[in-house]
């Protein structure tokens, strides 16, 4: 596998350098009882234009009122019909290129609006620019009403310009795909890495949220390794709310996320969380809701989740390689439990024979208490721990066995070729 597939195509033309990727395989995997799903933010593509119009109705008034005649003072500032002070355009500096301003500007060209339209519906998303030959990352449940054919997808760079685009791979169990424009020379973004994230850390969340092309919000990171459990939806009502858009049915995914309160709406799936130098830390990916919804779609109040990067580029580069993305295995049954201080627990519910954990050591009844340095509070977030590693690697488990404590190191495998 190439060391160099996200560098870009042409370097001479490139805007900034590129993280080339590793050459291991993808994340995910485990399983367990989990407790109840956020919401990803899809949207079905037909509002947009009903929120538009509501938009033009109400600020058509303040655009004329404003809009008055202006008259020179005889100095670098104008004065408006209403006796504002009002600094020349030419006043303006360029955005500090370390502001908020600068950081947004270097990544826009790189993020894009995807419309996916199907007979009756559709659905709008966002997606990053990998390479400069036309790899964009997105999350499956944007395109999945494509997948199979029967649906058109189209892509809307930040210039206004359009291109429609084909499915390379998408993997429901990761909620990440990988889609192709037959363009060249296109800007990439930076893909960073979150292993160095800090709660408190400044971020930006860009996309097409509610259909509104090139948004930008910000906020900092909440939490870090927030196990997060999501479904489409689209296909059931839970007490997070939301609607949908008219995919296919996805499975449930469990991530171990970035937490953020830079807000996040239905149409941002797919863009990108950035950080202050402007490299991608995370895919978001879901929000939490009230149930409150705009158009019978939960809206965002501050709780959004993205897929650390980290993962996202392992599994983008599967997808561009073998068209599909592999999750590892443990090779246990999980369920909730607590203890007598109500503290939640992982506990395994039983052992695939001959599997990893069985290999180890690791028995039914054991609790696990964290997955390498990564300490687990029920059966969730020692999943989304376990899913945040690849099939082949070694990781620690450990585990209480009455009130001993013990580590056991298992060698995780391909859940697709496990036996039993």
């Amino acid at each position: 596998m190439s060391n160099d597939l996200f560098w870009p195509a042409d370097t001479d033309s490139a805007p900034g350098d590129t993280m080339p990727l590793p050459g291991s395989a993808g994340w995910g995997g485990g399983y367990g009882e989990t407790p109840t799903p956020a919401d990803r933010p899809r949207r079905p593509w037909r509002a947009p234009a009903l929120a538009a119009g509501l938009a033009a109705l109400v600020f058509g008034g303040i655009g004329v009122g404003v809009g008055a005649e202006v008259a020179g003072n005889g100095n670098n500032t104008t004065t408006s019909g209403a006796g504002l002070t009002v600094a020349p355009a030419a006043a303006h500096a360029a955005a500090d290129p370390k502001s908020l301003a600068g950081v947004a500007a270097k990544v826009l060209p790189a993020v894009v609006s995807i419309n996916v339209q199907v007979q009756g519906g559709g659905d709008t998303g966002s997606g990053v620019i990998l390479r400069q030959d036309g790899y964009i990352l997105t999350n499956n449940h944007v395109i999945s009403a494509a997948i199979g054919g029967g649906a058109t997808v189209t892509v809307t760079f930040n210039d206004g310009t359009t291109a429609p685009a084909t499915i390379v791979g998408g993997d429901a169990e990761d909620d990440l795909a990988v889609i192709k424009v037959d363009k060249t020379g296109l800007p990439v973004a930076v893909l960073g890495s979150a292993s160095s994230v800090r709660v408190g850390d400044p971020v930006l969340a860009i996309g097409s949220p509610l259909g509104l092309q090139g948004t930008v919000t910000s906020g900092i990171v909440s939490s870090v390794n927030r196990p997060v459990q999501t479904s489409d939806s689209s296909q059931q009502q839970d007490p997070f709310g939301g609607g949908g858009g008219g995919g296919q049915g996805s499975p449930t995914t469990v991530i171990d996320a970035i937490q953020t309160d830079a807000a996040i709406n239905p149409g941002n799936s797919g863009g990108p969380l950035v950080d202050t130098a402007g490299e991608v830390i995370g895919i978001n990916s879901a929000i939490a809701s009230t149930g409150s919804s705009f158009g019978g779609q939960a809206g965002n109040i501050g709780v959004g989740f993205a897929i650390p990067v980290d993962q996202a580029k392992v599994v983008a580069q599967e997808l561009i390689t073998t068209g599909k993305a592999t999750h590892p295995l443990l090779g246990v049954s999980l369920a909730d439990a607590t203890d007598s201080n109500g503290t939640s627990l992982a506990r395994v519910q039983s052992v695939l024979p001959g599997g990893p954990a069985a290999k180890a050591g690791i028995k039914a009844g054991d609790i696990i208490v964290a997955v390498g340095d990564q300490k687990t509070a029920g059966a969730q977030a020692a999943i989304a721990a376990i899913r945040s590693h690849q099939p082949g690697q070694r990781v620690d488990i450990t585990v209480l066995r009455g009130t001993e404590q013990k580590t056991f190191t298992v060698t995780l495998v391909d859940s697709s070729t496990a036996q039993g």
